[in-house]
């Protein structure tokens, strides 16, 4: 599988679950979002923006797919219940088959642009390696079946390498029917 089949697989509306573990504060996170996969054209004004913006032709590129999300969380003492929305585009580039570079406009850590390196594992796990101004995570998303995405990560201090805050989830693909 190379990096466009995995995105082409992944889209569609899914409905995650996801425990956020931050090692920091001592804190545990439960975050529900609706997570949507599209695939954008190359010629969409968001796509040539973020192109742009990272000096890349329109050449290097083949697909192109827009994540959005809304999501709740249980967080803090409170036990106050959070919204967040927002959306992502993500453009591959394959270096090799197995290997290349995402452009994110927003990343998965921190709500900035960021270039993130990939693999794609034999057994069609996709690794993403993001790394921030101080902080880097490891993303790890697999399938268990057509209809059901696992997804872990782990946020470490560029500084010293700690361990930040670990996550997983499960995400359920929405059949309509």
């Amino acid at each position: 599988m190379n990096i466009e089949e995995f995105f082409l697989k992944s889209v569609g509306e899914w409905n995650s679950m996801r425990s956020k573990h931050s090692l920091v504060f001592q804190e545990f996170e439960e975050i529900r979002s609706k997570i949507n996969i599209i695939p954008l054209k190359r010629n969409d004004s968001r796509v040539i923006k973020v192109l742009k913006d990272n000096l890349i032709t329109s050449n290097a590129v083949n697909k192109v797919f827009l994540i959005s999300w809304e999501a709740q969380s249980e967080w803090g003492e409170e036990n106050q219940e959070e919204n967040s929305s927002g959306e992502s585009i993500i453009i591959p580039i394959e270096i090799s088959k197995k290997e290349g570079k995402i452009i994110r406009s927003v990343g998965y850590t921190e709500a900035v642009k960021v270039i993130s390196l990939y693999k794609i594992l034999d057994d069609g796990t996709l690794i993403i390696y993001s790394k921030y101004s101080q902080i880097c995570t490891e993303e790890r998303i697999w399938f268990v079946s057509k209809n059901l995405r696992s997804r872990s990560s782990v946020t470490r201090a560029i500084a010293s390498s700690a361990i930040l805050q670990t996550s997983y989830a499960s995400e359920i693909r929405y059949i309509k029917n």
